[in-house]
């Protein structure tokens, strides 16, 4: 397998907490589909924007690899929590689509008929292309997250990252859209995060904990045993759960840690 990126011994953090990452190493392969797990604070974010270049690491190294050589960067699509967007922000599906042209282009600049027709077939992939008149503030958490979605593949990246993409959208959109995704890995290699350790399991080809340190698990057949070192503090049980299994924290004291619970 070739290497898209490689991180080595990363240590990242802030003035209030100079660990949020300590000695972190991870490789991501060019058909990865990596799922990124971790309790709230245990440094998934920054890493997210680390590899995104938001932040500069105390220490280590990130390289990119393009056609098995290093280099300075790659194009990565970034999808980002629902949570984040302005849906009161006056702009159509089909510009929020087109923005994802900008990542290594002037901000202000002129779309040709080449740039929208490249809209409209990734609208027809993903089943939103009735949508592409709307304003985002009339579209469901489902749709808003395809429309995203769409914008993170439309430059034709190498990587796509997704910040926790099930957030706020029901079971069954969540199960259509990790199938989505599957389609899209057979060009395109996926770091998706999220806290939902058994919707991840069921998805990904690969697993990595990030709680300051990080664990990985190469493939999926992940054990109890596993989970449990690798969150530490906060052990995991899967429960399955109709088509999806879903995860529920075990009994812990760290009072910090109980929003995660999960029913």
């Amino acid at each position: 397998m070739s290497k898209l990126i490689e991180i080595s011994n990363l240590t990242v953090g802030y003035e209030s907490k100079p660990n949020v990452l300590k000695d972190v190493s991870l490789t991501i392969y060019h058909d990865d589909f990596l799922g990124i797990i971790g309790p709230n604070g245990g440094g998934k974010t920054t890493l997210l924007k680390s590899i995104l270049g938001l932040i500069r690491p105390a220490s280590g190294s990130i390289t990119f690899y393009d056609h098995e050589q290093p280099a300075s960067s790659i194009n990565i699509g970034y999808l980002p929590q629902i949570n984040q967007i302005d849906r009161k922000f006056p702009i159509s599906v089909s510009e929020v689509i087109l923005s994802g042209l900008t990542q290594r282009k002037q901000f202000f600049r002129r779309y040709t008929a080449a740039d929208r027709q490249n809209v409209r077939k990734a609208a027809q992939r993903l089943g939103i292309e009735h949508l592409l008149s709307r304003a985002i503030g009339e579209l469901s958490g489902g749709q808003l997250q395809r429309v995203l979605l769409g914008r993170a593949i439309i430059d034709n990246p190498k990587l796509i990252i997704l910040d926790e993409p099930s957030t706020y959208v029901d079971k069954l959109f969540e199960t259509n859209f990790y199938k989505l995704l599957g389609d899209i890995n057979r060009e395109i290699a996926i770091l998706l995060v999220s806290h939902d350790v058994g919707t991840i399991i069921s998805m990904v080809k690969n697993v990595a904990c990030v709680n300051q340190g990080l664990h990985y698990h190469p493939g999926t057949n992940v054990s109890q045993e596993w989970l449990t070192s690798a969150y530490a503090s906060c052990p995991i049980e899967i429960l399955g759960h109709g088509s999806l299994p879903h995860r529920v924290l075990m009994q812990h004291d760290h009072a910090e840690n109980e929003p995660h619970t999960h029913e």
